[in-house]
């Protein structure tokens, strides 16, 4: 069997209103990604010769993030919100002449998987060739999913919109995933003939489907898995596309050799890489941008984004480690510790009550508790250098630009504002005065 080529379409123009929020329904994350980009990288595994996101107005965070993920995708906008089937021909429209398939898919539909929409498409390719593939699912509650109507024979008589369902028809399970296979050259003119003679008083792309059965066409089916055709319509079915995806990704980090001491309380973005032999404590999140190479230990509560991760460190527990941070291997990043944007050398170590921002630290540097690294002036950030051996002791600010030079020492509750040579101990803090007797002079301490 020979695939024609095809265009992907994809309808992102619900605004979403179930959902109480100012950012569009296809934006809402999942796993830290927007939905709508977790859809166009499923097809872009197929290789679509074509992309076309249909959006309505005021679309513009939209355009941007699909941008910047596929920048030959193509935009069509639907002025109105008259329906799916009115946004389907928009797609064809912005398509042009194109000769081939087009699979539509809804922007809301984040987990489905890139081997079942290459079978969908197979089925429209074979050899009883089929005006239409469908993709159907059987979910644990299918309220507010169009039912799938199948002839005796297995090809597909109808979708029936729930709100358009006798109560037999809504007895079914069997629903509509959203996801629809056409040759180009065969759906557009079933899309011409959609009226508005349902509930909705809409152009629903569902009733093509009885528009090709009408017309002696046969309309084909299959049955995808259910939790990777999860919608998102309102808050709660958010939720429970997080949670199946979480449980995708925890699988994925556990066939890959990577530890998880207690799996449902680990949070992964959907780029998360662990190498095999890291172990992770409870209460561990994970946002977008973070590799983890093998033998190193995320100890719990600690929170990750944007990070690269050598071998053989340890992290945490109660860790923050920020964009553009990079621990080089062995290095130790301990409890109450914030890094950001700074590499910390193989080695070095920072165990405590530290804040390094904007900065590098050398290979075997130990940075005392209570250090902080002033890297902000109130209008510019600024790089602080501690270079490899030096020891910055307790309680400690430098103040950027600055250098600690390499073997040097910072004095416990120091200010660092200039460069210190290598080698060198540096000590700026006030002198201690001690007055006799002055301490008898407090007022007594009163307890109630």
């Amino acid at each position: 069997m020979v695939a024609r080529p095809f265009a992907a379409a994809i309808l992102a123009g619900g605004a979403g209103r179930r959902m109480r929020s100012r950012v569009l329904k296809p934006l809402q994350p999942v796993a830290a990604r927007p939905a709508i980009l977790h859809v166009l990288a499923t097809a872009a595994e197929l290789a679509p010769a074509a992309t076309v996101v249909v959006h309505g107005p005021g679309a513009d965070a939209l355009l941007a993030a699909v941008r910047v993920d596929c920048a030959d995708a193509q935009f069509a906008l639907q002025p109105e919100p008259l329906g799916t089937g009115d946004a389907a021909r928009i797609a064809l429209r912005a398509l042009g002449d194109f000769e081939g398939d087009v699979i539509i898919l809804c922007a809301d539909v984040p987990l489905l998987a890139p081997d079942t929409l290459a079978a969908l498409r197979n089925r429209l390719n074979e050899s009883d060739r089929p005006a239409l593939a469908v993709l159907g699912f059987r979910p644990d509650d299918p309220s507010g999913y169009g039912r799938l109507q199948v002839h005796e024979d297995g090809y597909l008589k109808s979708i029936v919109e729930e709100r358009d369902a006798t109560s037999d028809v809504r007895a079914s399970n069997l629903c509509n995933a959203g996801v629809l296979a056409a040759d180009a050259a065969v759906l557009g003119p079933l899309l011409a003939q959609l009226g508005t003679a349902n509930a909705a008083g809409e152009h629903q792309l569902t009733d093509v489907v009885a528009g090709a059965d009408a017309a002696g066409r046969r309309v084909a089916w299959i049955e995808g898995p259910a939790d990777d055709l999860l919608g998102i319509n309102t808050r709660a079915d958010l939720a429970a596309c997080e949670a199946a995806l979480q449980a995708r990704l925890r699988r994925r980090a556990l066939e890959a050799g990577a530890s998880l001491i207690d799996p449902a309380t680990t949070w992964f973005a959907w780029d998360t890489v662990l190498a095999a032999d890291v172990r992770v404590e409870p209460q561990v999140f994970f946002g977008p941008g973070v590799t983890v190479d093998t033998d190193t230990e995320i100890l719990a509560f600690s929170h990750l984004e944007g990070a690269v991760i050598g071998k053989g460190c340890r992290v945490g527990p109660f860790a923050r480690l920020r964009p553009g941070t990079r621990l080089e291997d062995g290095a130790r990043v301990g409890n109450f510790v914030e890094v950001k944007n700074a590499v910390i050398g193989a080695g070095a170590k920072a165990n405590h009550l530290a804040y390094i921002g904007d900065g590098t630290v050398g290979a075997e540097a130990n940075i005392g508790a209570g250090t902080i690294f002033c890297n902000f002036d109130g209008t510019r950030k600024h790089h602080t250098v501690v270079d490899a051996g030096a020891f910055i002791g307790s309680n400690s600010a430098l103040v950027a630009p600055v250098r600690v030079g390499r073997h040097a020492i910072v004095g416990a509750g120091s200010t660092i504002t200039r460069d210190v040579p290598d080698s060198t101990l540096a000590v700026e803090r006030a002198a201690t005065r001690v007055r006799p007797s002055r301490g008898r002079q407090r007022p007594p301490h009163r307890t109630g």
